[in-house]
C-alpha cells in the first residue's frame, strides 16, 4: 500500500514520467530550509557559488535533513521502494529577473547510472510560479530512446555541459509547467525531458533537486562512485557509502564533498576532453 502517494498517482507517474505538486512540508518548515541556506550565503556575502551547488547534502547539516525528510523518502518510496541511496543533490537557483534557464534536455544520458531505475524530487524552498521559470516536462517523454544533445556551455544554462537535446522533437507547446509552492515537491524520471525559462518576476526561485537511486543501481562510467543511504538496507554495495556531514562544512565533510565531486565530474563529462572544475 503506498505510503503517501495515490494509486492514481503512482499510475500517473507510470504513464507521464512525473508527479506534482506532492506536499512534503509545510511553507514555513520550507522557509526555515531557505532561511538556513541564506544564513550561509549572508556569512559569505554571495550567493551559494559553483561546486558548492553541487552535493550539498555532504556539506551543510540542514541539506542532509532535507534528503532524509520522511514525507520525501515516502514519496520516493511509493516509485522506486524502500531500499533508497541518495546520488546527488543540486541547487537550482533562479536570482530575481534573472536571465538563467535550463535547456531542454535528458539527464540519463550523462549520469552513469544503470539500469535508469531514478527519480529527481525537486524540493521547492521559495514558491516557483511559472513567472520564476519553473520547469516544464513532456509527458511520456521518458519513454523515449535517449535523444542526442550538443554541449553549449551557455554562460546562463544552468546544467554543466549547458546540454541541450536536438529541438526538434521538442514540442514545447505540448509542455507541463511545474508549478510548485514552498514545501511542495515534484518528482520525475530521469529519462525525462525537461527544461525551464529565466525568472521574470522580483524573487528568487530555489530548489533543492535530489537525485535518488534503489542500491539496486550502479555507476557505470567510473569506479569508486559515492553515495549516501537514506533508507532500508544496500544489499548491492554498488557505490561507496558516505556517512552524513558531523556538522556544516567540517574537514570530514568538506573532504567527502571534494572526494563525491570529482566523481560526478568524472562521470558528467565522460566522454569530452572538457578538464575544467565545472559546474
Amino acid at each position: 500500500m503506498p505510503k503517501i502517494l495515490t494509486e492514481d498517482q503512482i499510475a500517473g507517474f507510470e504513464r507521464d514520467g512525473f508527479v506534482f505538486p506532492v506536499r512534503v512540508m509545510s511553507e514555513d518548515d520550507a522557509l526555515d530550509f531557505k532561511a538556513r541556506l541564506e544564513a550561509y550565503e549572508a556569512g559569505t556575502g554571495a550567493p551559494i557559488q559553483s561546486n558548492m551547488r553541487h552535493q550539498v547534502h555532504l556539506l551543510f547539516t540542514w541539506a542532509d535533513e532535507l534528503v532524509r525528510h520522511p514525507r520525501v523518502l515516502d514519496a520516493v518510496e511509493d516509485l522506486i521502494g524502500p531500499n533508497i541511496n541518495c546520488y546527488m543533490t543540486n541547487f537550482f537557483i533562479k536570482e530575481a529577473d534573472s536571465p538563467d534557464f535550463v535547456s531542454w534536455h535528458q539527464d540519463s544520458i550523462y549520469w552513469g547510472l544503470e539500469p535508469h531505475d531514478v527519480v529527481t524530487a525537486w524540493i521547492a524552498l521559495s514558491d516557483a510560479p511559472v513567472a520564476s521559470g519553473a520547469m516544464k516536462f513532456l509527458a511520456g517523454s521518458h519513454k523515449w530512446e535517449e535523444v542526442e544533445h550538443t554541449d553549449t556551455f551557455d554562460d546562463h544554462n544552468l546544467l554543466t555541459r549547458g546540454q541541450e537535446m536536438k529541438l526538434d522533437v521538442v514540442d514545447e507547446s505540448k509542455a507541463h509547467d511545474v508549478a510548485l509552492k514552498a514545501g511542495e515537491v515534484s518528482i520525475h524520471h530521469v529519462k525525462l525531458a525537461h527544461g525551464s525559462h529565466p525568472n521574470t518576476t522580483p524573487n528568487r526561485r530555489i530548489g533543492l533537486a535530489v537525485r535518488y537511486i534503489p542500491t539496486h543501481v550502479r555507476q557505470v562510467k567510473v569506479e569508486g562512485d559515492v553515495a549516501v543511504l537514506v533508507r532500508g538496507v544496500d544489499e548491492y554495495g554498488h557505490f561507496q557509502l558516505v556517512a552524513s556531514p558531523g556538522a556544516d562544512l567540517d574537514q570530514a565533510a568538506v573532504d567527502a564533498h571534494d572526494f563525491a565531486m570529482q566523481r560526478l565530474l568524472g562521470a558528467v563529462y565522460s566522454g569530452t576532453d572538457i578538464k575544467v572544475a565545472r559546474p
